[in-house]
């Protein structure tokens, strides 16, 4: 197994593991009668502050996944691997960070020390662009 299938697969378990970590959430909500099983807004808002940094911290995992996912299954699916290996479980490592210091605080550092993460995981993302362009379009 290369680091891009590791990295996918590590992206994907995380982002499981968010919804299932929400749907316990909210069922102990519920159960404890705090809220009704119909009275969940998609996003979170409606949540105490710990579900919604919840509900956002998934909605960022599949907001980013159309580039980031888009880019490692581009690079397996062309066996191109090698472009997208190297920076993969950095990648995973940026994401995973961001999850969990979203979890953690909102506070003014957790936002910016989650942004650098998102920044990390934009600049790979970038790099990994570049590099496809280039092998395939011979720029």
């Amino acid at each position: 197994m290369n680091d891009t299938i590791l990295s996918l697969l590590g992206y994907l378990s995380w982002t499981l593991f968010l919804v299932i970590f929400i749907a316990v959430y909210r069922t102990s909500l519920v159960m404890k009668k705090q809220k009704a099983p119909n009275g969940f807004k998609s996003d979170g808002s409606d949540s105490p502050p710990f579900g919604e940094r919840l509900s956002r911290a998934m909605g960022n995992c599949v907001e980013s996944f159309a580039f980031v996912g888009g880019l490692m299954l581009l690079a397996l699916a062309t066996n191109s691997a090698v472009i997208t290996d190297g920076l993969a479980l950095v990648l995973l490592a940026a994401r995973l960070g961001q999850s969990v210091t979203h979890l953690i605080s909102t506070s003014v550092l957790a936002v910016q020390i989650r942004f650098v993460f998102f920044l990390i995981q934009i600049g790979i993302c970038c790099v990994w662009l570049a590099k496809f362009f280039i092998k395939f379009l011979g720029a």
